[in-house]
């Protein structure tokens, strides 16, 4: 296995934590890029983007895809995303704002499900598994 790399980009809002945006181990074919769980932040001031969740699922999956982009992926190379919602009932409006962002011909592995509580307050935060092709 290669020694992990982190991969960033001011595409994407700064972590606010000890932690990397992504960690990529390697770049041979097979190796896996992690990206660390979004929230809807703007990536120049770190504020919340907006209120409305959808507004919210947008930002988290266009700073997924400047993060993989970033390390020279696609979001049809994500093969595993994890969904955590403030609110449940947010589910049907996050997953329209999802299906818009995510396509290919295999959909990756999801969980979605309801947290107690997100950080900065927000409604989502979306976190992604690629593989490199």
């Amino acid at each position: 296995m290669s020694t992990p790399q982190a991969i960033v980009t001011p595409q994407a809002p700064a972590a606010i934590g000890p932690y990397s945006q992504a960690v990529s181990l390697g770049n041979d074919s097979g190796s896996l890029v992690f990206v660390s769980g979004q929230i809807p932040l703007d990536p120049e001031d770190g504020e919340i983007v907006s209120d409305d969740i959808a507004k919210q699922a947008d930002r988290c999956l266009t700073s997924i895809a400047h993060i993989l982009s970033e390390a020279g992926l696609r979001m049809e190379n994500i093969v595993k995303t994890t969904v955590l919602l403030a609110d449940i009932n947010d589910f049907a409006a996050v997953n329209e704002v999802y299906a818009r962002h995510i396509t290919g011909p295999v959909m990756p592995a999801r969980a979605a499900f309801a947290v107690a509580a997100l950080p900065k307050g927000v409604g989502v935060e979306i976190e992604a598994i690629a593989v490199r092709p």
